[in-house]
């Protein structure tokens, strides 16, 4: 069959997408750009909160009443695996599959031959690829849905088959390696190793051949001393951490569930910026989560002002079904909460803006993302890439005139910061 997969939902669905692409790969299935070629289109979907699920059904919707004659749809991944009897009623949808589906995936589709080795080659990526490290979640946060989705064992990927992954994504053309888990933090954690996470970077950083490492979803607590070194002192791993604190007051954390000793926090991050002077912390806030009131709002604008984060990101509260947080008294109205949401990411963007015009004068390594051809409205040629401050697909871009293709490197001088994206002069 000729296959197209379209992903919604967070990097660890694309990871996902990419197991599913290579399980019918080695089945003798061939990927197709388009999507009036394809045979059989795959929608990965995400659950994780009511947009997302609004965005899947819709999707799943369009690719039905779109569905060519003799196409067939099938629906995967989060959504599907909580709402199965909504999706299988979409007109066009042929059939449903849960999470990590790709085997039976694969089945459905039916082995048009023998099943063979095909050279990962034959599967390009981008320069910045996922490596799902871990599954599932035992945490106990109150407003989250995930362990419902992914399960409440935490499961991590063995380091042997991490590192064959990793080379395998730099052989198609990787350059960077950004590691990804419900909680990156927790790795090897059911092995009774604290440390498993600080083990599985120093592996990555001598046998991947990554020319970066990226660590993203850290929870807060478990940045381990060890971690911290191992990060300080290896070349290969950005110093670059993105941290999902979700609020800044105690008493809403607890409620969350979430680690609340805010001193412990200011710790974690003094130690990073210790070992790290270059630093750049990424965190993830909620606001208007249930009896939030307007002193605990301040508390969370108080700390996001101090702890000064180079990126970070705010979401409203928004009810899960079957989580706790859902049925807690004192649910906030919609106004107050989008008002509070949109004070904070004033006050964040204000931060990020000064934290980026701190950049002026720094020489950097630049990962080219663009395609050739893009120009200004003069008509120079552009390129746009990140250096190691910015995560793919969440923070902004560096900006250069000159040309380049995806995935080299170029030395460059930023030179104007423009609140979220810079712009920079090549430099060699």
């Amino acid at each position: 069959m000729r296959y197209q997969i379209v992903t919604l939902g967070c990097p660890k669905n694309t990871t996902d997408s990419d197991r599913i692409a290579r399980t019918l790969e080695q089945s003798g299935h061939r990927a197709v750009p388009d999507r009036e070629q394809a045979d059989l289109v795959i929608l990965n979907t995400c659950g994780f909160i009511d947009d997302a699920r609004d965005e899947s059904r819709q999707a799943a919707e369009t690719l039905g009443a779109q569905r060519l004659p003799g196409q067939q749809v099938v629906v995967t991944g989060c959504w599907s695996q909580i709402e199965r009897e909504q999706v299988i009623a979409i007109d066009g949808i042929d059939a449903t599959f849960g999470i990590e589906a790709w085997r039976e995936i694969a089945a459905h589709a039916g082995a048009v031959e023998a099943e063979r080795d095909i050279p990962e080659t034959s599967l390009g990526v981008g320069p910045s690829a996922y490596l799902k490290i871990s599954d599932g979640c035992a945490r106990p946060c109150t407003f989250c849905n995930i362990p419902g989705i992914k399960g409440r064992q935490f499961r991590s990927a063995r380091p042997d088959a991490l590192v064959r992954e990793a080379q395998e994504l730099v052989a198609r053309g990787a350059r960077e390696v950004v590691l990804v888990a419900q909680d990156s933090t927790a790795y090897g954690a059911e092995w009774g190793d604290a440390n498993g996470l600080a083990r599985l970077l120093e592996r990555l950083a001598a046998e991947s051949g990554a020319d970066w490492l990226r660590l993203m979803y850290a929870y807060p607590g478990f940045v381990t001393p060890s971690l911290v070194e191992v990060m300080a002192n290896t070349p290969q791993i950005c110093n670059y951490l993105d941290i999902p604190l979700q609020h800044g007051s105690p008493s809403v954390l607890r409620r969350m569930k979430r680690p609340h000793n805010m001193d412990m926090v200011r710790g974690t991050l003094d130690r990073l910026r210790a070992s790290m002077p270059d630093i750049a912390i990424r965190t993830t806030f909620i606001v208007g989560f249930p009896g939030e009131s307007e002193s605990e709002f301040n508390e969370l604008r108080d700390f996001a002002a101090e702890a000064e984060f180079d990126r970070a990101g705010a979401f409203v509260y928004s009810p899960q079904n079957g989580t706790p947080a859902a049925d807690m008294a004192g649910q906030i109205p919609d106004p107050i909460k989008e008002a509070r949401h949109e004070q904070l990411m004033t006050l964040l963007a204000d931060v990020s803006a000064q934290k980026n015009a701190r950049q002026v004068g720094r020489r950097l390594p630049l990962l080219v993302e663009s395609e050739p051809g893009q120009t200004t409205e003069d008509g120079d040629p552009i390129i746009a890439g990140r250096t190691y401050r910015e995560a793919a697909e969440v923070d902004g871009l560096v900006l250069a005139l000159g040309t380049a293709e995806p995935g080299e490197f170029r030395q460059v001088e930023i030179v104007d910061a423009m609140g979220h994206d810079l712009w920079a002069e090549v430099i060699d």
